[in-house]
């Protein structure tokens, strides 16, 4: 069998066999608890549901126009108006895709150049680098060199060359839930404007943060119009709403990128669904009130994840300041994540995602979108299996497991 070189290129998620490997832990009767999971467990928003069954019991389910609904365009309009600030965003500046990793892969293959650079942000999100490599460009990692999760302007510097097409930036990030700050968004965007650099904004968690904290926009730090700037905004109902399923998300650019990435989606999976398309708009006109519930669950079950991590004398924690995660250090107990994580699953029956998948050795991804039982008593698994200092023993309903191996 004949396999192109670039196919063979895209790595394997390692996150795939674990799920997998749960998965049928479950099948057999494994209490298993799933830490890893970037989804959270509210019903979709009435609003979108309403939406979407009116469209249903037309049963007029017919193709959009590539670019999605002239509706749910105008409702993608009134957001970026209300929550970026940005009366300037017309129709044609707007693509709806088949979830927000469309809309991205889109552009990508729009602007890059076979070799061509992206400057990508660690911790990152698992796919930005094999989506560059997919369209034939080359991801270029950036990492603090202080251990932080936001570099420097100085280290971003080091990385641009005269081949740099674009820099991604996902804040609130996954997988740390770090926001950068008002500061850093600043300069990166002067950077990127006069250097003629695209500034990618992913920005799916943008509402999703604790503490009261306001998630700066870049359009905020430049004075250019949409047409001219090179920042471009990627987003969906995906996590916002917690709509994971209904794989809706958009991107917004410049009219003439726009058009080119119109004719990209048009080739390969011409339009997203009506029906889905409508549940979109529903969720963006409809009471935004569901945002802050799920906020507000999300930041309830970080301050207990915070809690029972501090449990460890060796994990170092960055509390997270939005999005579904947290990014715990656990160099102390075994620097190689993917075999941490199997340990993890084969020992305490708890899923977690490794740090090396995100850029970040010695880490683990773990989610705070289940239950506080989850959350509690997945953690207190986790210790059992690798912290020296907590019991020798551990109850899993009527099972009692012995720790023969520390």
């Amino acid at each position: 069998m004949s396999i192109s070189y670039l196919a063979k290129e895209i790595a394997e998620s390692p996150t795939l066999s674990l799920n997998e490997k749960a998965r049928l832990m479950r099948v057999k009767g494994d209490p298993v608890i799933h830490l890893g999971a970037g989804e959270p467990k509210n019903r979709a928003p009435i609003a979108a549901l309403l939406s979407a069954a009116a469209k249903l019991k037309e049963g007029d389910i017919k193709y959009t126009p590539t670019e999605g609904t002239p509706s749910l365009r105008k409702a993608i309009i009134r957001y970026y108006e209300e929550y970026y600030n940005r009366p300037d965003v017309k129709p044609e500046n707007i693509i709806v895709s088949n979830g927000a990793k469309q809309a991205l892969f889109n552009l990508l293959f729009s602007i890059l150049n076979p070799q061509d650079e992206v400057v990508i942000l660690a911790p990152y999100w698992v796919s930005y680098p094999e989506m560059v490599k997919m369209v034939n460009g080359m991801p270029v990692i950036v990492k603090a060199e202080d251990g932080s999760f936001q570099p420097t302007m100085e280290e971003i510097d080091q990385y641009v060359t005269g081949s740099t097409r674009a820099i991604i930036v996902n804040s609130p990030n996954n997988p740390s839930g770090e926001i950068y700050s008002e500061e850093f968004v600043a300069q990166l965007v002067d950077y990127c404007e006069k250097k003629g650099i695209y500034y990618i904004s992913d920005d799916i968690y943008h509402q999703l943060v604790f503490d009261g904290i306001k998630v700066p926009s870049p359009y905020d730090y430049t004075n250019k119009s949409l047409e001219d700037t090179r920042i471009i905004s990627i987003n969906g109902v995906s996590k916002l709403y917690g709509m994971t399923g209904f794989r809706i998300g958009w991107c917004v650019a410049p009219k003439k990128l726009t058009k080119v990435m119109i004719n990209v989606q048009a080739q390969t999976t011409s339009t997203a669904s009506l029906v889905l398309q409508a549940a979109a708009e529903g969720a963006l006109t409809g009471v935004q009130s569901v945002v802050q519930g799920l906020s507000q669950m999300l930041q309830n079950n970080r301050d207990v994840m915070m809690q029972e991590l501090r449990a460890f004398s060796g994990v170092k924690i960055t509390p997270p300041k939005g999005t579904f995660y947290c990014l715990p250090d656990f160099s102390a107990y075994n620097k190689n994540s993917v075999e941490l994580c199997r340990f993890l699953l084969e020992k305490a029956w708890v899923v977690t995602v490794p740090g090396k998948e995100f850029g970040m050795e010695g880490y683990l991804r773990l989610s705070i979108c289940g239950s506080i039982k989850d959350i509690k008593q997945g953690v207190e698994r986790i210790k059992w299996a690798i912290d020296p200092d907590s019991p020798n023993e551990l109850f899993i309903g009527d099972k009692k497991l012995v720790r023969d191996w520390l």
